[in-house]
């Protein structure tokens, strides 16, 4: 059962139905959204520029991120970037709900990090209200281009996933995984 007494946001963010076209949340989208067009306006001479607006966009940023432009995100204060993260260009990140980036992280053209979902019922989803999920990526994980990952996920550290791959279900640690429905390949010695 949903309290009442939360807020929008703290609904989304404890995974529980919320209205996202809720006053609070459409000025963070909006938030976000002057700092991502200020972002992707950025040239590759301005890297301090690109470091200050992520750093004021994400939850938290570690050491030596990179984000090729054009990046996109709903809120940006929902991720949490650790060292050395890199996102090639077109990178979406749905942050409905948690995003945690481990370490290494690699991420290819066109990765799409999604924890927003809608009900599967169509009564409650035509009342407007959505769900989200936390992603969690692993330190030294690599993302193949175009590989969306689900609400919900988690995927281990040293973890390969393939150009392509759809993302529905958690994936261990040490492991290279393909495929839609993503499946584990092999095994990393």
């Amino acid at each position: 059962m949903t309290d009442q007494s939360k807020t929008e946001k703290q609904k989304m963010l404890a995974g529980e139905l919320y209205l996202s076209f809720d006053d609070e949340l459409v000025a963070d989208r909006r938030r976000a959204t002057q700092f991502i067009r200020l972002y992707n306006s950025t040239t590759e001479d301005e890297l301090d520029k690109r470091t200050e607006l992520i750093t004021g966009l994400f939850g938290r940023v570690g050491q030596n991120i990179y984000i090729t432009p054009p990046f996109y995100c709903d809120y940006g204060s929902n991720i949490y970037a650790g060292d050395d993260v890199y996102m090639n260009f077109n990178c979406v990140i749905l942050d409905c709900n948690e995003v945690h980036l481990g370490n290494h992280v690699l991420m290819a053209p066109n990765v799409q990090l999604y924890t927003a979902y809608h009900p599967i019922d169509p009564t409650i989803r035509a009342s407007g209200k959505e769900l989200a999920a936390p992603i969690h990526i692993g330190n030294h994980v690599w993302i193949g281009g175009g590989a969306i990952v689900c609400p919900g996920v988690t995927i281990g550290d040293n973890t390969v996933i393939g150009a392509g791959s759809v993302v529905t279900k958690d994936i261990p640690a040490n492991v290279v995984a393909v495929g839609n429905p993503c499946r584990v390949l092999r095994t990393i010695d």
